[in-house]
């Protein structure tokens, strides 16, 4: 049985993420697993490390090609806290892409499955549309305390532009506050404490924004993720460049309607380059 956990340096204790996405490969080729306390949601944990264990799953199995280039997860069921098994199998291997299947199991039911896309990437004309948004830098912002719901949110060093909570890290909820003119979201983000960028650490943070709908109407109600997609624009190499520096990510909403609200998303590293976008189909009820 094979244990991977990410150690940046053999005097220094694992990294909290890296401890909660920890995999142990099994004599059967599936991988073992277990929940964190430090990444907790306000129920179950938080679905963006789990989103990145799923991805982990394919970054410590023997056969897999290239690098990732997009990774969908389906939330099929609640994830309880405690241990599960992931099987990942190549399903198909070409001679550039791979595509792969995922199943998260718990107590013999399904809590999510993934697929992921990996490919050994090439130089090629390059550009990027979208434009780097003008926003002061993260030093210049004072970071956002972590929600008390939710302990994953300590995990992360938060600093909103705007769309986020007060400065107290609390959100205005049933006090009687209105509604927000657009949901969209802007902040610098990082491990916290630092850690180097890489594909684990993006898949999490790429579902670290808080929920839409409470930023375009500030009220508790339940909301789940159903399904997220990620899309990495970036090599590992561009990724380990951005060092332990802070993130811009940018999401918004573009309809809420009949239970269904959907999410778009996009993070860049410092110097300006987009490294993934997201988007994702999220529950709630009234």
């Amino acid at each position: 049985m094979e244990t991977a956990v990410k150690t940046s340096d053999a005097a220094q204790p694992a990294h909290a993420l890296d401890i909660a996405t920890a995999v142990q490969r099994q004599q059967d080729g599936s991988f073992a697993g277990s929940t964190s306390a430090a990444y907790g949601n306000m129920v179950g944990p938080f679905g963006g490390v789990t989103a990145a264990t799923l991805l982990q799953s394919v970054m410590q199995h023997p056969d897999r090609l290239g690098e990732p280039v997009a990774l969908t997860v389906n939330f099929a069921g609640p994830l309880a806290d405690g241990e599960f098994t992931m099987i990942a199998e190549p399903v198909r291997t070409n001679r550039s892409t791979q595509h792969w299947l995922i199943r998260m199991l718990q107590a013999g039911a399904t809590a999510a499955t993934a697929t992921v896309v990996t490919a050994t990437r090439r130089d090629t004309w390059s550009a990027t549309e979208l434009r780097f948004p003008d926003v002061p830098s993260a030093a210049a912002i004072e970071r956002t305390p972590p929600l008390e719901r939710a302990a994953w949110t300590a995990q992360y060093d938060m600093r909103f532009v705007r769309g986020g909570p007060g400065a107290d890290g609390k959100w205005a909820m049933d006090a009687g506050a209105g509604a927000e003119p657009d949901s969209v979201s802007q902040l610098w983000i990082r491990d916290e404490p630092a850690r180097t960028l890489d594909f684990i650490s993006l898949a999490a943070i790429c579902d670290a924004f808080y929920p839409r709908l409470f930023v375009r109407r500030p009220k508790w109600v339940p909301v789940g993720t159903v399904s997220l997609t990620t899309y990495f624009h970036a090599d590992s190499a561009a990724l380990a460049a951005c060092g332990t520096d802070a993130l811009l990510g940018c999401a918004r909403a573009l309809n809420f309607s009949n239970g269904y609200f959907d999410q778009t998303a996009e993070v860049w590293s410092a110097a300006g380059q987009l490294l993934a976008t997201s988007h994702q189909v999220v529950y709630y009820k009234e």
